[in-house]
Order: C-alpha cells, then structure tokens, then sequence
C-alpha cells in the first residue's frame, strides 16, 4: 500500500464533497473506525464493515478516499452479480449485433477489425484499483466503456485507492469465494486478451472496504482473509442520534432532533417486534432533512414531525407491528 500511513481525523465533522452519484454530506470518524483502516492499511487485509443498514457503511469508505486523496471506486453488488463484474466485463450481446451487421459489409485488410475483443471489453473495478493505466488504456479501446472513475484534482496512481465493495452478502457465495485468490495475489487473467492484470508498481495498493447487510451468511474462508469492523449502533440511541443530528443539521433546534430520535427508538423497537429490519440512523437524517426543508421554525418542525414521521420510519404494515 501507499507507504504515507492513513492519518484519519477522530471525531471532528468532515464535509463530504459530492462524488458521482453520491451527494455532498457530512461525516465523522470514530476511534474504532479510524483503527480499522489503519490496521487494514498495515496488514494490507480487505476490512469488511458489518451491520445493519443505515449505519454509514458505505460512507465509511468515501470519507476515507476523500480524506486521504484518493480515487474512489464503487461497485454495488446484486443478485445478479457475477465474479468476473469485479474484474472485467465484456459485452456479449453488442458483439454478436456487430458480427450480424458486419456479415453483409465486404472487409479490407487495412481496415479495423470489427469483431476485435478489445472493443468489446471494459475494465471493472478491481482492474482499475490494481492498475489504473492498463485500465485506461482498455477503456480508450473499448466502445462499451462504462464509467471510469472520477480522479481527485491532481491525482496520480502512487496515490492509489479505496474500492468499495457494497453489500457483497447481495450475492451467491461464489462472488466473495472468487475474491480470496484475486485479492491475496493482486492480479487475475483477461480472457480475449491474453494478458494478466497484476499491482502496477507505480499504483499504491488499493484500501478495499467491503460491506454487508449480513443478510446472507459469508463463506468461513473469506471472513477469514477479511478484517472485520463491526458497525453497531449503541445501546443508548438517543444521545447518539442527537449528536449525528447536529452535525448534519446545525442549525435544527435540539427539541426536534431529540423528539425525532426517541419517534425513531420507539419504531425500531415496533420493527423488532414485528421481524422486519428497523430503522436506523440514515431514516433518521432523511426525517430532519425533510423537516427542516418543508419547515422554519421549531415548532412548525416538531409539528411536521408527528406527520412525516410515519413515512420514515414504519417500513412495515401496521398489522405486522402486532403480529
């Protein structure tokens, strides 16, 4: 990995700039959190970051690429999430239209070949993290690109990057298998291209941040090349959310963070008790934002509450709360 140790700010308010698809917002750095990337940093482990949704997983890792300079790669995982996604992706379907369009067409020997792989193929993400030129250079070649990743104002690969790998427990367990040889030797094969992609020696190591909802058991064997961070929110809610509120919202009164904090312990108790996933910190933030948008005063706040509440925070039936 890059040889500058990740020196992360412990509890002070960071401003996220907006990335992407994701918008500007806040965020802070706990003792925990802070020890988990260094020691991932200096072990040079993945860290998988575990816990209910809505606690700031996946913001952990754009706050880190953000404060320590570097490239942030994101890839969501899905169901339909298949192992070579994370490494390269070729498009099928596009190259058997251009062979059907091209069988009428009369080639000529100085002419390109339309069939040719590299056209077709695109780097993912973990070819971006390993080797930013190569990747580049194949997405210049391909005419199905995809997105390359937005660079930081003077980036350069030393910098290297911090690779998001977001609710793998989406997938069948042959994703997170797949990872263990690719991650532990830093490189994999490109069919159509006989070539390897491996670390580039002008590339830092990449900081990869992997995320479940633990929705699906991992495999034994990649828990056990993983560092694990465990993102539980605390026993006494109420205090916490109040002082996430404030960061975010600094201008709200404190009567309305803490009644919307206690609206929110009362229905994730409600959840619980009906076996659904309860709310959590992020039902919260978009209660606030929505009041204080739609409201000026306090007390227009606090009234608005009592009413918008309900489409936060009751992700269930009201039937089911009883059940």
């Amino acid at each position: 990995m890059n040889s500058e140790k990740p020196d992360l700010p412990v509890n002070v308010p960071l401003d996220l700039a907006p990335i992407g698809s994701w918008p500007a917002t806040r965020h802070v750095f706990d003792p925990l959190s802070a020890d988990a990337i260094a020691m991932a940093w200096a072990a040079q482990r993945p860290l998988l970051v575990r816990g209910e949704p809505g606690t700031g997983k996946s913001q952990l890792a754009r706050a880190v690429a953000q404060t320590l300079g570097r490239v942030f790669i994101a890839e969501v995982v899905h169901a339909r999430t298949e192992p070579q996604d994370l490494l390269w992706r070729f498009d099928t379907v596009a190259r058997l239209g251009e062979a059907q369009a091209a069988a009428g067409r009369l080639s000529g020997p100085d002419q390109p070949d339309p069939l040719d792989p590299q056209r077709f193929l695109s780097p993912g993400p973990l070819w971006w993290a390993f080797d930013w030129e190569r990747a580049d250079e194949c997405f210049r070649q391909s005419r199905h690109r995809g997105n390359r990743p937005p660079q930081p104002a003077g980036w350069t690969p030393d910098r290297g990057c911090v690779l998001l790998i977001d609710e793998i427990d989406k997938a069948e367990s042959d994703v997170p298998n797949s990872l263990l040889e690719v991650l532990g030797n830093r490189s994999f094969a490109v069919p159509w291209s006989n070539t390897v992609v491996g670390q580039a020696s002008n590339c830092a190591l990449p900081l990869v941040i992997i995320t479940t909802n633990e929705e699906r058991e991992l495999p034994a064997a990649f828990l056990r090349r993983c560092l694990v961070l465990q993102y539980d929110l605390p026993a006494d809610l109420v205090p916490w959310l109040i002082d996430r509120g404030a960061i975010h919202f600094p201008t709200c009164a404190r009567e309305v963070l803490e009644t919307a904090a206690n609206q929110l312990v009362q229905d994730r108790a409600d959840a619980r008790e009906a076996g659904v996933t309860p709310p959590g910190q992020a039902e919260y933030l978009d209660l606030l934002r929505a009041v204080t948008t739609l409201a000026g005063t306090p007390g227009e706040q606090l009234e608005l509450l009592a009413h918008l509440s309900h489409f936060a925070y009751r992700k269930f039936r009201d039937g089911e709360a009883r059940a």
